[in-house]
Formats: C-alpha cells, sequence, structure tokens
C-alpha cells in the first residue's frame, strides 16, 4: 500500500508533466524549459521537490496525450511531412552516417518542432566543408554528447531545408559505437536512414497524407 506523501507526490509530478507537455506542444518549449516553467506553475513559491519533477519520458507521454486530444487533426500530417523532409536531408547527407532523434523520430513532433540529426566523420570539419559547398547558409553553435556529460559537447550545424528548422551535431566516426543501441526498456533513441523509411511506409499503411 502507498503513503499519502507518496500519492501527493505522485500526483503532483504528473500535474507538472501535464503542464510541461502543454508548454511543448502549444509553445515549442525544450522539454527542460518546460519543466521549470510548469513546475512554478503549479508549486508556486513553494521550493520543489526533486521527487515531484517528471522524468523526459513522462513528459513525452504526456506530449502524446495532448497531441491526441488536441491536435489529431493536424499533427499526424505534420509528423509525417517532417520525417520526410528529414529523410530528403539524411539521404543528401547519406556518406556521414545519418541518425535521426528528437519529436521527429518519436512521434511526438507538432508545429513548433524540427529536425535533429547526428552525423559521423573523421572530422566535423569535412561536414562543415560539405555543407558550405552546397552552399547551405550554416548556424554553428554546441549541443551536448548524446552519450552524456562527461563528454565534451559537440559542433552543432542548424540550417534551413525546404524552411524546416535542421540541427545537425557533427559526431567522431567512433562516437558511431552503440549508437543505435535501444535503452533497456527497448525505447529507441535514435535511427538510421532505414529506420525512418520504416516508418513513413507505416505510417503510408496507416494513411498518413502524402506530401507534396
Amino acid at each position: 500500500m502507498t503513503t499519502d506523501a507518496f500519492d501527493d507526490s505522485a500526483l503532483v509530478r504528473l500535474e507538472i508533466a501535464a503542464a510541461a507537455a502543454r508548454l511543448v506542444a502549444q509553445d515549442g518549449a525544450d522539454y527542460g524549459s518546460a519543466k521549470r516553467k510548469a513546475a512554478r506553475q503549479v508549486l508556486g513559491d513553494t521550493p520543489s521537490r526533486p521527487n515531484v519533477l517528471p522524468d523526459n519520458d513522462m513528459i513525452e507521454e504526456q506530449v502524446r496525450q495532448y497531441n491526441a486530444l488536441f491536435l489529431a487533426d493536424s499533427q499526424p500530417a505534420r509528423l509525417f511531412q517532417l520525417r520526410t523532409i528529414a529523410l530528403q536531408v539524411m539521404e543528401a547527407l547519406q556518406q556521414f552516417h545519418p541518425l535521426l532523434s528528437g519529436p521527429v523520430l518519436n512521434g511526438t513532433a507538432g508545429p513548433h518542432d524540427e529536425i535533429y540529426l547526428q552525423l559521423f566523420a573523421e572530422s566535423a570539419k569535412e561536414i562543415h566543408i560539405f555543407l558550405l559547398n552546397k552552399n547551405v547558409l550554416l548556424d554553428m553553435s554546441e549541443s551536448p554528447h548524446f552519450k552524456g556529460a562527461r563528454y565534451d559537447a559537440v559542433e552543432t550545424a542548424s540550417f534551413l531545408w525546404k524552411n524546416e528548422g535542421v540541427h545537425a551535431a557533427l559526431y567522431e566516426l567512433d562516437d558511431m559505437r552503440g549508437a543505435l543501441k535501444a535503452k533497456a526498456d527497448g525505447k529507441v533513441l535514435r535511427t538510421d536512414i532505414a529506420g525512418l523509411r520504416s516508418l513513413l511506409a507505416a505510417s503510408l499503411a496507416d494513411g498518413a497524407p502524402a506530401v507534396d
């Protein structure tokens, strides 16, 4: 049997996750900032306890529920459009072993979401030069390494492709090791071109609208 304190924490955690999901879906907020803002909305000036803050998986599930309730008429088409464009970008960058991650992969992408890729080469400079030679206007920044905080941040090239934002994190070839491995719970965090094609084929089989 659970205690009242545990039940209260679980309810507050769910309320924060739902509020964070609304911020993600409505405003395009990232999970971290959405979680912090939602905690302030729910808890007010009360100091937040670590055990009431939802993890990203809980927020992601609430985003799915929000999409199903409020964006059912538009979100599937938007997701299909983003996945189609992501495939085009990945095919153009095929020599750099592109992997797709983020909302476009996990299926929660909505009107404010963009495409997140991971590219792999002997040197990030190779990718940089390749994109510049294709007359792609780049905005360079840094992103946390997908392997965790103990690894250095990686260069990230942001650009537009058919008016959609693309953020490509530039990794060394050695970083590919284990990149496609699923989590212990079976959740897939990134996929390659073949995997994305399978997702699009499944969407078409389910009646997803074609994209011009």
